[in-house]
C-alpha cells in the first residue's frame, strides 16, 4: 500500500518534475518555469539534495546538471501513482452515481435526456446514457441533467 509523502511540499513536487524533464536547466531557467525566485529554487534543490533525491555534477567551471537519483524517480512516481489511485476512485464513484441515476430514468419511462455540462463527470454520465440506449437531445427540454456539487441533478421542464 502506497503511503503519501506528507512532507513533500509542491514546489519540490514541481522541481522533481522539470529536473526530470531537463536536467541541464539552470536555476534561472527553473525559477522562470515554476514561477518562484532563483533563491527559493536554490533552496528548494539543496533540500532536494540531502533529502537523497536529486544529485548536482558539473559540466564545467559555470554550469550545472541536476540529475533525478532513483529516490528522487520514486517520489515522482509514488506521487502520479497515488494521483492515478485516487483519479480512478473518484471516477468510480461517478460512474455508480451515473448508473444508479440512468437505471431510475429508464424505469420512469425517460428514453431522451439533455446533458447540461462539458465536465468529465458529465461525460461519465453522458457515456452512461449512450450505453443504456437513452437518447441525447441537443436542447433543454423535457428531461435535463446536470451535476451539482458531486451529485447529479434530474431538471424536469413542464413543456
Amino acid at each position: 500500500m502506497l503511503k503519501p509523502m506528507t512532507d513533500v511540499k509542491q514546489h519540490e513536487y514541481d522541481l522533481l518534475n522539470e529536473i526530470a524533464r531537463d536536467s541541464l536547466g539552470t536555476q534561472a531557467n527553473l525559477s522562470d518555469r515554476l514561477g518562484i525566485a532563483v533563491g527559493s529554487v536554490n533552496w528548494y534543490i539543496k533540500r532536494l539534495i540531502n533529502r537523497g533525491w536529486v544529485k548536482v555534477s558539473h559540466l564545467d567551471r559555470t554550469r550545472l546538471k541536476y540529475d533525478l537519483t532513483s529516490e528522487g524517480m520514486a517520489v515522482l512516481s509514488q506521487r502520479a501513482l497515488l494521483y492515478a489511485r485516487d483519479s480512478l476512485k473518484v471516477y468510480g464513484q461517478y460512474r455508480v452515481k451515473a448508473q444508479t441515476l440512468v437505471k431510475d430514468l429508464k424505469e420512469q419511462g425517460i428514453r431522451s435526456v439533455y446533458i447540461d455540462g462539458n465536465d468529465e463527470a458529465m461525460d461519465i454520465l453522458r457515456l452512461t446514457c449512450i450505453e443504456n440506449e437513452i437518447l441525447l437531445s441537443d436542447a433543454p427540454q423535457g428531461v435535463a441533467l446536470k451535476a451539482v456539487g458531486q451529485e447529479f441533478q434530474v431538471i424536469v421542464s413542464s413543456s
